[in-house]
């Protein structure tokens, strides 16, 4: 194996060392579903995205998953990748009243349509985590 062959090998394990450490299946879904028509996409997602960014030192998991709840939900039409976001949040520590915090201080700067998009997928990740409803 070339240096860069192995230096892409453990990019990956690496990377997907962090995507254990974050999401359950439907993390993992996501990879799989690209295995058939984009496998490039699917490892560049857990090489770099995971391996190469998320688990880099200077902020905690919980601060990771509390910015890419923030983005997703500014961004807008992202509510797919919001569920599993809100499930890895959940995975690792956060609750689901700081995720829904998340999403009403997201209101001011992104807009009321956005935040409740995105209520709107907590609420799904929430009733399948037997975690509604929330008091």
């Amino acid at each position: 194996m070339s240096d860069n062959a192995a230096t892409r090998a453990e990019r990956f394990a690496s990377g997907m060392a962090a995507l254990d450490a974050i999401h359950d299946d439907a993390g993992h879904g996501v990879i799989d579903s690209l295995a058939d028509i984009a496998p490039e996409l699917g490892h560049q997602i857990v090489a770099w995205g995971y391996g190469d960014i998320i688990s880099r030192p200077g902020l905690e998991p919980q601060q990771r998953q509390l910015v890419t709840l923030g983005i997703l939900t500014a961004m807008g039409g992202s509510e797919a990748q919001l569920e599993v976001h809100i499930d890895a949040s959940l995975n690792v520590g956060l609750t689901p009243e700081q995720i829904i915090e998340v999403f009403l201080h997201s209101s001011v700067y992104c807009g009321f349509p956005r935040a409740l998009n995105a209520v709107a997928a907590a609420r799904k990740v929430f009733a399948e985590r037997g975690l509604m409803p929330l008091s």
